[in-house]
């Protein structure tokens, strides 16, 4: 990869659900500043009219933060988050796009969507983790980043509020790696630092 190639080192996308929101600040509190990386987040959460969750992420981050709307662009050194009630997808290497589709494991955004059109685009350069769930949603997004060369992490079990979405994807094999929260920014850093 040339180094004035605006595609992002590393892509970080973290899918969570109920339980997940304490996980991913602790994640947003920890995680060093790492100008190639994008980091990408989709919660399962409820529409609203205001910044909450992207105000919250923001306080506790070194990065900028933002809700992605249709075409914005895919600027390393950021963290993007899915709006509620839109599936988030992977338009190019340079932009995001919003879709309405059907909802997916009656979810919208939906991880499964983001993940797999990440790992379509960014292949190996992608790291999934999927963090604590009450539903299904997650493992076949998992599945494809794995698929594609990516890296795998989930939760532990024991440290999820709702252990369901970490024990669909282990069940199904496609785990590089089970971490505790507090392990999950080292894990990242380690992936990242790892890449050529």
């Amino acid at each position: 990869m040339e180094k004035d190639e605006i595609s992002p080192g590393a892509v970080v996308v973290i899918g969570g659900s109920a339980g997940s929101l304490e996980v991913i600040l602790q994640i947003a509190n920890r995680l060093p500043l790492l100008p190639t990386v994008v980091i990408i987040i989709v919660i399962h959460r409820k529409i609203d009219n205001d910044s909450i969750l992207e105000d919250l992420i923001a306080h506790r981050s070194q990065y900028p933060v933002k809700e992605v709307e249709d075409k914005d662009p895919i600027i390393p050194g950021n963290i993007y988050i899915a709006p509620p009630d839109y599936h988030l997808l992977i338009e190019n290497k340079e932009c995001f796009s919003l879709d309405t589709a059907e909802k997916v494991h009656f979810c919208r955004p939906s991880i499964d969507v983001t993940f797999e059109s990440v790992a379509e685009t960014f292949t190996n350069r992608v790291i999934g983790i999927l963090l604590s769930g009450a539903n299904f949603d997650g493992t076949e997004g998992l599945a494809r980043i794995k698929e594609l060369g990516g890296y795998t992490l989930v939760q532990t079990p024991q440290s999820a509020e709702i252990d369901i979405m970490p024990r669909q994807a282990i069940n199904r094999n496609i785990v590089d790696k089970i971490v505790d929260p507090e392990e999950i920014t080292a894990a990242i850093v380690q992936f990242v630092n790892g890449l050529p």
